[in-house]
Parts: structure tokens; sequence; C-alpha cells
């Protein structure tokens, strides 16, 4: 006989998100602004229900007292995503039920996937970021911003070659595509220039996804107006046939761009439904950069609050390893604290057993209840917990719970946790808000007090090879690398130019600790092959390609967008 489902979740009916979301009773932006320490005279509003926090905030915080600094992780996901963000927004909310002020900080969603599959990207249920339909709609423009910074660059490159080529770039080796925020694969690539010399020279190139710019993993990594201007101008779009980089700077674009983002670099400060605080800003991709939000918003989050919570993207090998290896080597802040989110759905995939289609239904035989199938796949879980503690941090594991679960299944997972010498919280804040989270706030407070011995994984002046290695290796559980004759080429030629000291960042299938997306669980007995490397000097690392990576997704056979209208009132519909 199956055993009750996990108290307070058997199955109701549940609203929508965006209905939700029309519930919330949102406080002046002004008032969340004092909650952070910012004079409501200090913030510059957007409408009543978001502001951005001009950077000289940042100094009259820094007095304040600093706060715990936790990042949110997950396992290896589903195409569907385990709640990292709900977590993140649920986890700061019940802060706030344990008597303890936090803020949360999280990167702004794209509307690729918003109008794609996965829909929006504010949270869910009773934890959401609101408006939601501000944050997953333009919001206050960055990524347009960020749009048109590295269009321009495209446009300057093409004009520096058209006017003569002073720089001397190769046309072979022109590196700098165009980009913008829509899902549209007929656009990945593509031949300009077309219809005789006035239109430019023909070239071969594409469009990526915004998210996937270097401008927008350059936004997200600079530390103040200075050094935005300075990363920026570091980009290297070209070589010449004698191999030397040539840079935004040498074409005199960088501070055009620095212009255009002027307004982008300042955080923005929003709510979630408890009227909890929330910095979102930039939103740099998963796959292909670090995939965090950005350290400007960490240094107003740092100061505002007891806790501040950020999320990174994917499972802790992907974006908390760069979290840690990146974000935290560039911005000097330690973090005190992990959470990795475990869902039931999570580790029965991660079992072998079954498969989950984004779009479709979950399988029949995943809502069986079945914690053999969760013990099948908990080396993954077991292997995100090391990947963590490898830089030092102590974690927690967040049960994400779901109406199909069965409490055996829940505690597979609190038993796997407690066998790595971690603790396990069972998490309902999508049906409950921060309630649904004081007991995993509590977790999270102790851990963070005890605090732990942050460290990277690897020192700055490893040879790039070793670095990537030592990522495979150590984090992935591969038994080596096999680079490419291009690839240890490439390598060597960022060295040579002087990037050798720069982090590295693994370009792999989010799907899978390897750089398989068909193998599950923790496997080992592979190796990872580098087919490609690739520099991104303004936003300070370089970058592995392991795998088919799209930098610009499609749209499926029936994207959200199909779903999305306004009506006679001018009310939003359909979004989710």
């Amino acid at each position: 006989m199956a055993s009750p489902k996990p108290n307070g979740l058997a199955p109701k009916p549940l609203a929508s998100d965006l209905d939700i979301a029309r519930q919330a009773k949102l406080k002046p932006i002004a008032e969340i602004a004092e909650k952070l320490g910012i004079a409501a005279g200090t913030i510059e509003p957007y409408g009543h229900d978001v502001a951005k926090i001009p950077l000289e905030a940042i100094e009259h915080l820094a007095v304040n007292k600093r706060a715990k600094y936790v990042v949110v992780s997950a396992v290896t996901p589903t195409p569907l995503g385990e709640g990292k963000t709900t977590t993140s927004v649920g986890l700061a909310q019940g802060f706030h039920h344990i008597n303890r002020t936090a803020t949360v900080s999280l990167r702004q969603p794209s509307m690729g996937p918003t109008f794609g599959i996965k829909g929006g990207a504010a949270g869910g249920g009773w934890s959401q970021v609101v408006p939601m339909e501000r944050i997953n709609l333009h919001l206050t423009g960055d990524i347009h911003a960020v749009s048109a910074a590295h269009n321009l660059l495209s446009a300057m490159v093409d004009n520096h070659l058209f006017h003569g080529n002073a720089a001397g770039i190769d046309p072979a080796q022109v590196a700098w595509r165009r980009v913008m925020d829509i899902n549209d694969r007929g656009l990945r690539q593509i031949v300009t220039g077309l219809g005789g010399k006035a239109n430019g020279l023909p070239a071969e190139t594409g469009f990526d996804i915004t998210a996937a710019s270097e401008v927008m993993a350059v936004l997200a990594l600079a530390d103040s107006f200075e050094d935005l201007r300075r990363r920026l101008g570091r980009i290297v779009v070209g070589w010449t046939p004698g191999g030397e980089p040539v840079s935004a700077e040498d074409i005199q674009c960088a501070g055009a761009m620095a212009v255009l983002l002027k307004e982008a670099i300042k955080p923005n400060l929003m709510q979630t439904i408890e009227n909890t605080p929330v910095l979102v800003h930039a939103g740099p991709f998963g796959n292909i950069a670090h995939g965090n939000s950005s350290i400007i918003a960490d240094q107003v989050g740092i100061y505002g609050s007891d806790f501040l919570v950020t999320e990174a993207g994917f499972g802790a090998d992907m974006g908390a390893e760069r979290f840690f290896n990146i974000k935290c080597r560039a911005s000097g802040m330690a973090p005190d604290a992990a959470v990795l989110v475990a869902t039931v759905r999570g580790l029965k995939v991660h079992s072998g057993k079954h498969r989950v289609v984004a779009g479709k239904p979950l399988p029949e035989g995943m809502l069986v209840e079945s914690p053999d199938d969760v013990q099948l796949g908990a080396s993954n879980l077991r292997k995100q917990i090391e990947n963590i503690r490898l830089h030092g941090v102590p974690v927690v594991v967040a049960i994400n719970a779901f109406p199909s679960d069965f409490d055996s299944e829940h505690a597979v997972i609190a038993a796997v946790a407690e066998e790595m010498g971690a603790v396990a919280r069972v998490c309902t804040h999508v049906r409950d808000g921060g309630a649904g989270a004081a007991e995993l706030a509590e977790a999270v407070a102790q851990a963070a007090e005890q605090g732990g011995h942050y460290a990277p994984l690897y020192p700055s002046e490893q040879p790039l090879a070793e670095k990537i290695e030592c990522i495979a290796t150590r984090v992935y559980g591969a038994d080596g690398i096999d680079c490419s004759a291009l690839a240890k080429r490439q390598l060597e030629s960022f060295t040579q130019s002087g990037y050798g000291h720069l982090p590295v960042c693994i370009a792999k299938t989010h799907l899978s600790l390897s750089s398989d997306p068909a193998l599950r669980g923790a496997p080992t007995g592979w190796r990872m092959p580098v087919r490609e490397a690739r520099l991104s000097a303004g936003a300070g690392f370089v970058y592995a390609l392991c795998g088919d990576i799209r930098t610009m997704p499609g749209l499926g056979s029936h994207p959200a967008a199909e779903s999305i209208d306004i009506n006679e009132m001018g009310d939003i519909e359909g979004l989710f």
C-alpha cells in the first residue's frame, strides 16, 4: 500500500503563477529600498513597482554589516528544471519567518525561453518575484541594451573591414557574431553583405541569443563603471594573420558600447510576493558563460540584510563551479553556505529508467511510489554535494517537494544527504510561500554561521589545459581530457597572447555530469573531448567547447508564444 503523501501536499488545484502573482499586495518600491538601507530619494523608479539602484548606493551601504552569502544550486536538472529560482525566492522569504532579514539576487529572464518551452523564470506559486509580467517581459530594457551594444560592435567590425581594415583583421578570423533575445534557429548561420559592394563584404556569420553574448558576461562580472569600460575594450573581435588579437578598443568602439550600457549597469530592485527585496541584474547563459547574476547586484545585497541569497545556473557542476571559480574570483566575495536543490523526479531520471521531455507530461512510471528509483539516481546527489564541498563550502540539501512525491522517497534523499554529512529539509515554498521554507532557512542559517573555508579549485597560474582537466576530473568525474589539435593550438595561442592566467568555463551539456547528455547519475570511465577553445577576454575567461552546444535555441512545435495574448483591458494573458 502506498504511503501517504507528505503533510500538506495532498493534490489540490493551484492557480497559475500569473494569477497568484496578481494576488500579491505589493509595497511601494521606495519602502523595499529602505529595507536594504537605501534612501528612497536615491533610487530611480521605473513605474511603481521597479527601480534602478545607482552605483553610488554601494559606497553608502558598505558601512553596514556584511550579510551571510548563500548560493543556491541543484542536482543535474531534467529539461523541466528542479526549482532553483523558486527555492531561492522561497528561502529568502523563509528567513523572514524565522525573524532574519534576507535579499535575493537573480539573473534577468531571457525572452527566448519565456516565449519558448520553459516559460517565465520568476519563481513559481507563492515564491515568485513580482510583478511577474515585468520581470519576464523587457523589465527596464537591460537585455536590449546588451543587444544594442553587442550589435554596434558587430557593425563597427564590418565597417572597419569595409573601410580599409587598418587593424589588419584577418576576415577569415573574425570572432564576433550578432545577437537577439528571441529564439530563432533560422539565424544560427547566415551570410551577410550580399547584394553588391555597397552592402559590405560577404561573410558567413550568425546570431546567438543575447544571454550568450560576451557583453552580457561582461555586465555580470564588472564591479564598477570603470571596470565595465575596461572590460568592453578588452573584448577580442578577431585575429590578424600573424595571430595577434584585435580588440574592441582597437577599432574604437568600446566607448560607445559603454554609453549604451550606462543605465543597464544599474541593478533592478523588485520584491517577492511576501515583499522581500529582490535584485535582478544581468542574465549570462549557463552553458557558454558563467550563468550567475551580477557582481554589482551582490555588492548591493551583501550589506542590506542578514542573508544574501543568489542562484547559480543549472547543476552544481555548472553554475556553482563557475560561481566559485569565476565570479567569486572576480568579486573577492567568499560564500558562507550553499543550498543544493534536489527533487524526487530529478533523481528518478538519474536512475536511467525514465525520460522527461520538456512540454510533455511526466511518464506514468515516474508518478508511482519508488524509493528504489530515487536511490538508483542518488549517485548524482552525492557527487553534487561533493562538488560544492571541493570548494570548502558547507551545503544544505533542499528537497523541493511536489504533490506527486511520497514520504518514502523524501526519506531516501534525506538519508543520502546525512550519509554525505549534509542536512536535508523538505520544502513546500511553492505552495506555502516563505512558511514552507522556514525549516530550510533555519538549517542554512546554522550552516552559514558555522561557516566554511572557501577556496577556488585551481590557482590562476595553472596552465589552461590543466585547469580544464582539473574541472573535468574533480568535478565531472572524467578520467581525463582529449584535446583536439585545434583546441591545443588555440590554448597555446591564448597563453602566448597573455591570457593563460584566466579561469576556464566549460561549455557542455547541462543534462549530465559528463559531456554526453544521455549519461545519467554520476558516470565514470569516460574522457571529456575538448573540440575547440574560445576566448572571452573582456569577461575574463577562456571557454572550452565539449560537445554540441546551442547558443541560439529554437522554438518547439507549440511554443509558449502561442498562448500569450493581451485582453481588451490591457492585461497580459497566458504567461506562465
